[in-house]
């Protein structure tokens, strides 16, 4: 399971995109704090030259012939305030220091390279700083705008993922339709195709590709049905001939196994020419009959049978009809064949028992070995067998029954007894009873009168 869903096209492309996605961020992010940090550097350095233009036009001369430094009262305010936090020193062209806020700054600088402004006084040295405290405070602002620039950035990349990965699935939901369409045909649906309308135009490529392969398939099956019907019924011919001359002829145990080989094949040809039949045409199942009847007719027919194999048959019906729509003769068939293959796996002296029930249900129950749990799906394949079957068979009558049923809208089901045995039950929809008397059942057992009780 989970290397299946590691596997998966859509966790692949989601994945994908969210690696994208998540790239994409980092180096959005990365930019616009490289940006931002620049830019606030730059700005910091702008403002300090707009401040020592400033502070050059207040550079005059003096009453001595010498620059003089006269500041406004509102600038020196400011400066007053905040001692310390922006300060700069000014000086004339022989590096005299004509005035420095704080006084110590401007011992700082005499020796330090000087840059001249040309003012009224001549040209005079600004320079100008600002302490870290304040360029502090300027990050940590920028630091906080950066990180709700994140969050935003974040949130919008992963709304931006969930609908990225939403489309994903939108756009493979037409492939998912495709694949359980292709998961349910069968041999009995080999005529569907798989729709290329709406599908990805890669995806194109491949179900056209499969569509002509099922189109092989359908043909194979449809020479392997032919062939089949054809030599059922090139077989029927020859059979009947070689049955009617044996039972003309009298003879010992031998012709006796002969009779009962040529029986066998006889039945193997009839199964043929049913499952030909099933798989060429469509099954009438408009007329309306009592199960009861159908059930309780095929029991009295089987009877005979089921004694010369030291086996009985009982049949429960229910109190009332239990009437259903669907095709007696098919109906018949297919709990004949489940009447059969009870007989045949239930110990000797054992009783079949087949039921009837007011919901549309027929079930017949033995005393066999029971069926294992891993095959009771596929005991209703064609010419399947289970390991270490003794008795004779093709494996084709389970199979009949599962195709009537099919044609009839209902199932086929199998569960083995508390007591030992398996009970096969068939599910029709039953129609409301006009006039329902009782729901007292009527049990028969039709091994009474053969006169053969074992």
């Amino acid at each position: 399971m989970i290397q299946s869903w590691l596997r998966s096209l859509q966790l692949r492309l989601a994945m994908r995109v969210a690696a994208l996605y998540i790239v994409a961020t980092v180096v959005v992010i990365v930019v616009l704090m490289s940006r931002a940090y620049d830019t606030a550097r730059s700005l910091s350095d702008q403002e300090l030259v707009f401040r020592a233009a400033d502070l050059a036009r207040y550079v005059s001369v003096g009453a001595n012939g010498l620059p003089r430094f006269d500041l406004p009262p509102n600038l020196t305010a400011v400066y007053d305030t905040a001692p310390g936090s922006d300060i700069f020193a000014i000086r004339d062209a022989g590096g005299r220091v004509i005035a420095a806020a704080p006084p110590q700054f401007g011992d700082l600088v005499a020796g330090w390279p000087r840059a001249t402004v040309n003012t009224v006084a001549g040209p005079v040295s600004v320079l100008v700083a600002r302490s870290n405290t304040n360029a502090a405070a300027v990050y940590s602002l920028l630091r906080k705008f950066i990180h709700d620039i994140i969050w935003a950035v974040s949130l919008l990349v992963l709304a931006a993922l969930v609908i990225g990965i939403l489309s994903i699935r939108s756009g493979l939901k037409s492939v998912r339709a495709v694949s359980e369409m292709a998961a349910a045909i069968g041999p009995h649906t080999m005529s569907v195709r798989l729709p290329d309308k709406g599908l990805p135009s890669e995806i194109m490529p491949l179900v056209t590709a499969v569509n002509r392969a099922l189109d092989r398939v359908e043909q194979g099956f449809t020479i392997q049905r032919q062939f089949t019907a054809n030599a059922a019924h090139e077989l029927r011919t020859p059979l009947a001939i070689i049955t009617a001359a044996l039972d003309e002829m009298e003879g010992d145990g031998d012709l006796v196994e002969l009779k009962a080989d040529v029986a066998r094949m006889n039945r193997l040809v009839e199964q043929l020419l049913r499952v030909a039949r099933l798989d060429a045409i469509v099954l009438d199942a408009t007329g309306t009959l009592d199960l009861n009847e159908v059930a309780s007719s095929v029991v009295e027919i089987m009877v005979p049978w089921a004694v010369t194999r030291e086996r009985m048959i009982a049949f429960k019906g229910s109190g009332s009809p239990v009437h259903v729509k669907g095709n007696g003769h098919e109906i018949a068939d297919a709990i004949r064949n489940l009447v059969e293959n009870a007989v045949v796996h239930s110990p000797p002296r054992t009783e079949v028992l087949v039921r009837t029930d007011p919901d549309g249900r027929v079930s017949v129950a033995d005393r066999g070995p029971g069926i294992l749990s891993e095959d009771r799906e596929r005991i209703f394949d064609r010419f399947w067998r289970g390991k270490g079957v003794q008795c004779q068979g093709a494996g084709l009558g389970l199979a009949i029954v599962k195709q009537i049923m099919k044609g009839h809208g209902g199932t086929v089901s199998v569960e083995n007894r508390p007591l030992g045995g398996a009970i096969f039950t068939l599910r029709f929809t039953a129609m409301p009873g006009e006039d329902e008397k009782s729901s007292t059942s009527v049990e028969q057992s039709f091994t009474a009168s053969t006169g053969t009780g074992s």
